[in-house]
């Protein structure tokens, strides 16, 4: 027999509902999706007491529990904890994937111990389970002409065609990044992919 040494909780941030599907926000679900198609995970199923849509499968004898918190962004804290509290989590077992407004599309950064830097769906996590070695990986969602005057308004709108190619193979290469992190650990993935 296999014995599964670990688990993994690896969640994604985003708002719920068709029409924030392929908004900048939403790219924590999309990199999510991504990851569960490639690992060849079943489809997300809705666990009502956890408020999210759960996926999960095995990984290097690691389980991996995939998440995408169906409350809205600003609330994903409380999805979260519901979670990490049933299977006793520890934030170093916990990835949370996020887009990030400061780094330049095209560009992503595994990090620990930060701060929310303003994103409302990390500051509720954060809140919630607290910040003390929690993993982030963040996207990069900032345009080319840089940070934009409204963050609140960009974010919820979808991506441009230019940036659907670029979004696409920074995810891609984002979810290697989250393989080699569940094979190698936080301190090889921070050097190979920071």
């Amino acid at each position: 027999d296999i014995i599964l040494i670990n688990m993994i909780l690896i969640v994604g941030l985003g708002n719920p509902g068709e029409k924030f599907k392929h908004t900048r926000h939403n790219i924590g679900f999309l990199a999510v999706d991504f990851f569960a198609k490639e690992n060849k995970f079943p489809e997300f199923e809705l666990i009502k007491k956890y408020h999210s849509l759960i996926t999960e499968g095995i990984i290097n004898n690691e389980k991996i529990i995939i998440v995408k918190p169906q409350t809205f962004m600003n609330e994903s804290g409380t999805a979260v904890k519901k979670i990490t509290t049933h299977y006793k989590l520890l934030t170093t077992n916990l990835v949370v994937i996020h887009d990030d407004i400061d780094l330049p599309i095209g560009t992503f950064k595994m990090v620990q111990n930060r701060g929310s830097a303003g994103h409302k769906g990390v500051e509720s996590v954060i809140k919630n389970i607290s910040n003390s070695s929690l993993i982030r990986l963040r996207i990069g969602i900032q345009p080319n002409k840089g940070k934009p005057k409204n963050p609140e308004k960009f974010v919820i709108k979808d991506f441009t065609k230019e940036e659907q190619n670029i979004k696409d193979k920074t995810i891609e290469k984002a979810t290697e990044a989250l393989d080699f992190f569940i094979k190698n650990g936080l301190e090889k993935t921070m050097n190979e992919y920071n």
